[in-house]
């Protein structure tokens, strides 16, 4: 399965507007085959970032069905849909992805929800990474290895567990790169971690925030919200 990561820069104005595109019409559109399906739909927490950016997630079944979903979107039955979206938006960035060899799985396209039942809404922590050159692999097993492991750990900084690992495609963005989508289960522990230093035991030789950094040191995190209807909570 491929996932189609997208950050959109939204119209201030017509926020709406493009959150009800994606309810009515990419949703519901998608539903109607077996090709793919919209997984989340997040907007950038207030206060966090930039605003109005929503961020999506597309689970696509494989190569072929993501080159017929783009053929409808340029020529076909979406191409209306997604014309409109661009009168929305400023820009999307996008990326095609593929989960991590460790990464929980999501199910099957079938299990994904396509009716827009309301819920309350999650906040995620969006993690991605850029490994130094040469070490996509090391950094991959050992985020599996290690950091996966530490946040189900007793006393571990934030209450949160990862929901999907995935890294971007080569010549389908930014490359190597690493994402991983982490469902907070507890807000007080992620308060904590925004108004006080790290603790120096979780930096010292031997913790995962010490020996990951001859990995990676540079990454982005972002508090993201989903919609109340968002498929996946």
């Amino acid at each position: 399965m491929l996932f189609v990561h997208e950050v959109h820069k939204v119209v201030g104005k017509a926020a709406a507007r493009f959150e009800g595109a994606y309810r009515n019409g990419w949703m519901p559109t998608l539903a109607e085959g077996s090709d793919a399906r919209l997984v989340w739909y997040f907007d950038l927490a207030h206060g966090s970032g930039l605003a109005y950016r929503v961020v999506t997630i597309t689970a696509v079944r494989d190569g072929a069905a993501w080159a017929r979903l783009a053929k409808r979107m340029a020529s076909g039955d979406l191409q209306t849909w997604a014309r409109d979206l661009d009168g929305l938006q400023h820009e999307s960035i996008g990326r095609i992805m593929v989960p991590l060899e460790w990464s929980p799985s999501l199910g099957s396209l079938e299990d994904i929800p396509t009716d827009p039942t309301e819920h309350e809404p999650t906040i995620y922590m969006e993690d991605t990474m850029w490994p130094f050159p040469g070490k996509v692999q090391d950094y991959i097993r050992a985020a599996g290895d290690v950091y996966q492991q530490a946040l189900g750990a007793e006393g571990s900084q934030v209450k949160m567990h990862i929901e999907l690992a995935l890294q971007s495609m080569p010549g389908a963005g930014r490359y190597p790169e690493v994402t991983l989508m982490q469902k907070l289960s507890s807000l007080p522990p992620l308060i904590r971690l925004l108004t006080h230093d790290i603790p120096a035991a979780v930096v010292q030789p031997g913790s995962w925030m010490h020996e990951a950094l001859e990995l990676r040191d540079q990454w982005q995190s972002r508090l993201l919200r989903t919609a109340v209807w968002s498929p996946l909570q």
